[in-house]
């Protein structure tokens, strides 16, 4: 991010404080306008000419950088392993942690390993996971029963973000 005295170009385009547009400006006028206003001038893209700024506040500049970067994020899969045999206690465990995953912002797979006919258990399992997980994320996938083990994909629900 280059701001104030590094910004190198003779002219700029400025936006003030309240996003109103002031047109192309010197950029030591444009310095002065931003200390007379103890504000900082944040120079938005180095791509056009001249380069577009914006006055913001001191402080405000890095918090709307770390938005944008937070925005910029891609969502990870997390994997959560459980067995067919699974008690009480241990699944509101691994349906708490499937629910903070899926409230940051990733998406949450689910498999069940299935020794045996636990198979149509593994199921009932991954359907009441999935019903309690509703508020938190949506089904990405169908449940998937393949040879030792049954799956399901689960992303954040829009919104669910805290």
């Amino acid at each position: 991010m280059i701001k104030n005295e590094k910004i190198r170009a003779a002219e700029v385009e400025l936006t003030g404080l309240n996003g109103e547009q002031l047109g192309i400006v010197p950029t030591s006028e444009a310095l002065a306008m931003a200390k007379k206003l103890k504000v900082d001038l944040v120079c938005l893209s180095l791509m056009s000419s001249p380069p577009p700024c914006k006055l913001i506040g001191a402080g405000a500049a890095k918090q709307e950088a770390q938005q944008a970067r937070k925005a910029d994020r891609q969502p990870k899969v997390k994997e959560i392993r459980l067995t067919a045999q699974i008690e009480d206690h241990d699944y509101e465990t691994k349906k708490n942690q499937a629910e903070r995953i899926l409230r940051a912002g990733d998406s949450v797979q689910l498999v069940i390993r299935i020794k045996g006919k636990e198979g149509a258990l593994a199921q009932q399992i991954l359907e009441r996971l999935l019903q309690d997980l509703r508020p938190a994320g949506t089904k990405r996938t169908g449940i998937q029963l393949s040879g030792k083990q049954a799956m399901v994909q689960v992303d954040p629900a829009p919104g669910a973000e805290a």
